[in-house]
């Protein structure tokens, strides 16, 4: 430790030998052409002078806009000091120093240790010095709320300057001052924080620029606006350490941070940062000091059974498990061959981990428990159905085995199965989904001959995506409960002549993996031929190009999506035929890249959960590529996307070319989706190649839509929907 304090020293002294910085986003009035952090607020103990001498420092070597250096913008805030309280913290009217463990891991969701105990609502109380620092926020919060500037910066008095901080800051206040010229400015801009283990959920608003959603530790600098400060005084009391306490209000409140921390800690010192989480959890054996995204998740507590009487929540629970991470195999009435032969031999080459309403399993108890003496089991017994759950045999062997009972309608469903199974709930209601029974199976050899051969790129890992590696596994085939042809159909056919706008809407938005911005001009109609896509080279502020996107208005569940189109032949542009929604992101596709234009890329993406559920996690999907066998840009060609609760299949020019069935190699997405066609420049040279900027304008000719949906209501779902959301980005 002192090798690395003298280190910091002699790193942190050289930095005297670079240039004065200045940054334009500081002056003490605000420019005609934008908006100016107009004050600064260093919160410093009185018995700490020497760290209010060497934050001086750090303001003396950057400059604002008018050449002043930002110590002329800056006042010493005096901070609460925990030693000179006198009276019991626990009396302040803005503070409630007692949360929780499920409090801590709304933000660190995924520990790497455990505490022994593990229970959500256990109480735990806050430390005299985390009082002191939020009451210190607080205060400070109160004078920006009644001063004049629109925004002030505020530092914590341990931390020093990156040494292009005002190059970064530059970038990202642009970023938001021209995002607050559209929208609603923001209350929060972090520029130093710590990102909670492999990530925080977040939304990149720009390159320089992300909107947060939780999972960011530490306020040691953050740049706040007089109406933050005041919705902020507005949300108290504050409830626990003040960095924990902030990530549970960002549903409210327009945070934004800096893409990396430009303000750090200081390493040649000890931390003031006693009123993080961070050290409060080490006590009790919760957290490491590092930096967890979801998609990172791989439960501990493994495997699990679960076993119940029909209708009493078991479809709910496999929803449950998978949005915790688990690779959940339910409502089967026997599993796959080789997966029973895996499981028998008690074998750690297994598909899943978790296992829901088997009913081969049910008088396999006792074999299951001496092949996994650890394994977990969870019984699904609806508390209000008395008469169903006496009538129901529960499995046999179960007796002294490690049986939690769930009522998946209990308001605690998500406390009682996270306590037991040692994990952070997610951020959303329990799911409620009706049980769709014990399915049958078909053999998984018997397979159709495919018209084409693919390859598989690489692809996303996670809990939702079986690993490529295993190559003798080909999935679960359902056997079929209905024809396809019976029921209801809704069948909607466009040939493009003009922009139906009940029908369709031209889209003016992006995502981070365009390079162009969707605009509407750039989606025409030549009135006999269909719609005319193209991607143009237009300086757009936001964007260097645009490009055409229509989207349907109308949300699908299942059914057949096909359309007739020629592709662009330019590097770079991808031509796309797909089904999406978010929350939680599902997508299935049908892309078509220029510098390939002889192959289709067909992708599925899945996160589980109910509608609003912030699962939107994977940026390569399941991808494969299949050989069409001739050039998609040459002619017009009929592509189609048959979707089912069984199967996904997809066809070209009437041959079947790709089929996936079950978990092969992810669930079939289950909850209602928009259908998109689009032309856009990708920043993946991989994807697609480089972009052929001298080959632009790229044209897309789409000749005819055509969305023909199956009632929901004759497919075997019995998925409980809720409101339809509409997506907010789709690629």
């Amino acid at each position: 430790m002192a090798a690395l304090r003298l280190a910091f020293r002699l790193g942190h002294g050289l930095r005297k030998m670079l240039p004065i910085q200045t940054s334009r986003a500081f002056g003490t009035h605000r420019a005609s052409h934008g908006q100016s952090i107009e004050k600064i607020y260093v919160i410093n103990l009185e018995r700490q002078p020497t760290r209010w001498t060497r934050i001086k420092q750090e303001l003396q070597r950057i400059r604002d806009r008018h050449g002043n250096d930002l110590l002329s913008l800056a006042e010493r805030h005096a901070a609460v000091d925990a030693k000179g309280f006198s009276k019991d913290p626990s009396k302040d009217a803005e503070i409630d120093p007692y949360y929780t463990l499920a409090d801590q891991l709304f933000v660190e969701p995924q520990p790497r240790t455990l505490p022994t105990h593990y229970e959500l609502k256990a109480p735990i109380r806050m430390s005299r010095a985390e009082v002191a620092v939020a009451r210190s926020h607080i205060e400070v919060w109160r004078r920006v709320a009644q001063g004049t500037q629109r925004h002030a910066l505020i530092l914590e008095d341990d931390v020093w300057f990156h040494p292009n901080f005002s190059r970064h800051l530059d970038q990202a206040w642009k970023d938001v001052a021209s995002e607050s010229e559209k929208h609603e400015g923001f209350d929060i801009l972090y520029v130093s924080f710590m990102e909670a283990t492999h990530g925080a959920p977040k939304t990149f608003i720009s390159s320089n620029v992300f909107r947060p959603v939780r999972g960011l530790w530490f306020l040691s600098g953050y740049i706040l606006s007089r109406k933050g400060a005041e919705k902020l005084l507005a949300l108290l009391p504050c409830r626990g350490p003040v960095d924990l306490w902030i990530n549970h209000q960002f549903n409210v409140l327009n945070v934004r941070a800096t893409r990396r921390s430009l303000v750090r800690q200081r390493t040649d010192a000890t931390s003031t940062n006693s009123y993080s989480i961070l050290p409060s959890l080490s006590k009790i054996g919760a957290i490491n000091s590092e930096g967890a995204a979801l998609f990172n998740i791989r439960p501990t507590q493994v495997p699990i059974f679960a076993f119940g009487p029909p209708n009493s929540g078991q479809t709910s629970l496999a929803m449950a498990l998978s949005m915790l991470g688990y690779r959940c195999c339910s409502d089967l009435q026997e599993l796959p061959l080789l997966e029973m032969s895996r499981l028998s031999q008690g074998s750690d080459q297994r598909i899943f981990n978790a296992y829901v309403n088997i009913g081969c399993l049910e008088s396999a108890v006792g074999d299951l428990r001496r092949a996994y003496p650890q394994a977990k089991f969870v019984l699904t017994v609806p508390q209000a159905q008395a008469a169903l759950q006496a009538a129901w045999n529960t499995p046999s062997g179960l007796n002294g085995a490690d049986v939690v009972v769930l009522d998946s309608e209990d308001p605690d469903a998500w406390r009682t199965l996270c306590e037991y199974l040692k994990c952070a709930p997610p951020s959303c209601s329990f799911p409620k989904l009706k049980d769709l029974g014990q399915r049958s199976i078909l053999d998984a050899h018997v397979q159709p001959e495919l018209a084409r051969q693919r390859t598989n790129p690489q692809r996303d890992r996670s809990p939702w995506v079986i690993e490529s590696e295993n190559r003798c596994w080909s999935g679960i085939q359902l056997a079929s409960t209905s024809h396809p042809s019976e029921g209801q159909w809704v069948d909607v056919e466009d040939g493009l002549q003009r922009l139906n706008t009940p029908r369709w809407f031209a889209r003016s938005d992006t995502f981070t993996g365009n390079l162009a911005l969707f605009r509407p001009l750039n989606v025409e109609f030549d009135g006999v031929n269909g719609a005319i896509l193209s991607v143009r080279r237009e300086e757009l502020g936001v964007r260097q190009y645009s490009a055409g996107a229509l989207s349907s208005s109308a949300n699908y569940l299942y059914g057949r999506f096909e359309s007739t189109f020629q592709t662009s032949n330019v590097p770079g542009v991808i031509t796309g035929f797909f089904l999406h929604r978010n929350s939680p992101h599902q997508e299935i596709d049908i892309e078509i890249a220029g510098n390939m234009p002889s192959r289709l890329l067909v992708n599925v993406f899945y996160n589980p959960g109910g509608e609003g559920a912030p699962f939107d996690y994977g940026y390569r999907g399941a991808p494969s590529h299949i050989d069409l066998g001739f050039d998609a840009s040459s002619g017009m060609h009929r592509y189609a996307i048959e979707w089912t609760p069984r199967e996904i299949q997809w066809w070209v020019d009437d041959r079947l070319v790709h089929r996936r069935v079950l978990w092969n190699p992810t669930p079939i997405p289950h909850l209602p989706m928009k259908l998109h066609v689009n032309t856009w420049p990708t920043r993946s040279t991989e994807l697609a190649g480089r972009l052929r900027t001298r080959w632009l304008p790229a044209i897309t000719h789409v000749q005819s839509i055509r969305a023909k949906q199956h009632d929901p209501s004759s497919h075997d779902t019995r998925v409980a929907l809720g409101p339809i959301l509409t997506i907010s980005e789709a690629n």
